[in-house]
C-alpha cells in the first residue's frame, strides 16, 4: 500500500483546503505536522517529514507538497537522500523572490539538485508566489514531469481548490 505523507507550507492548510480534502479521503493519508507553521525554521520542517517518512518503508512512500512544502521536500530530499515512491510538488512557492516576505528561516536559496526520485510539479500561470518561469526552472533542476494547470492560482482554497479531483488523478501516476 501507498502511504501519502501531506506536507503543507505556512500556515498549514486549512479545513477547505483540497490537503485536508486528501487526508480526509482515505487512511493512508497522513499530514507532516510541524511544532511552528507560521515561522518556520527548515531544519525543523525536514526533521519532521524524516520522522514520518521512517514510520513507513520509504518505496512506499509518496509526499503530497504546497506552496513552502515543496522547498522542504526539495532541502529534504538533498539532505537525507532517501529513496522513496516518489513526490507531487503543487504550486511551489519562490523563497527568493522579493514579495516572499514571511518569517522563513533557511529555505532560500531553493535547492536545484536533481531530486532522486519520481517527483511532478504543479504550477499555475496566475500563482503570486511563484512565476511559472521560476516552477518550471525548479522543475528542470529537480529533473520533475511539469503540468501547467493555467490560470489556478496558488492552488488553494483561496482560489477554489477544495476537493481537487485533479489533483487526486495526478497522485495517481506517483503510485
Amino acid at each position: 500500500m501507498t502511504h501519502y505523507l501531506i506536507v503543507p507550507g505556512l500556515g498549514d492548510s486549512g479545513p477547505k483546503h483540497w490537503q485536508t480534502y486528501f487526508e480526509e479521503s482515505g487512511k493512508n493519508f497522513t499530514r507532516v505536522q510541524q511544532s511552528d507553521w507560521n515561522a518556520p525554521v527548515c531544519e525543523e520542517w525536514m526533521a519532521r517529514i524524516d520522522e514520518k517518512v521512517k514510520d513507513y518503508d520509504p518505496t512506499t512512500v509518496v509526499l503530497i507538497g504546497h506552496s513552502l512544502g515543496c522547498s522542504t521536500i526539495a532541502h529534504w530530499a538533498r539532505k537525507y537522500q532517501r529513496k522513496i515512491k516518489g513526490a507531487l510538488l503543487v504550486a511551489p512557492s519562490d523563497p527568493e523572490a522579493d514579495i516572499y516576505t514571511f518569517p522563513a528561516t533557511g529555505f532560500a536559496p531553493v535547492p536545484l539538485e536533481r531530486i532522486p526520485f519520481p517527483t511532478i510539479v504543479v504550477a499555475s500561470n496566475n500563482d503570486v508566489w511563484v512565476t511559472m518561469e521560476r516552477a518550471r526552472f525548479f522543475a528542470e533542476h529537480w529533473g520533475s514531469e511539469f503540468l501547467d494547470i493555467g490560470p489556478a492560482g496558488h492552488v488553494n482554497a483561496d482560489s477554489g481548490h477544495y476537493q481537487w479531483e485533479e489533483g487526486l488523478e495526478i497522485l495517481k501516476r506517483l503510485g
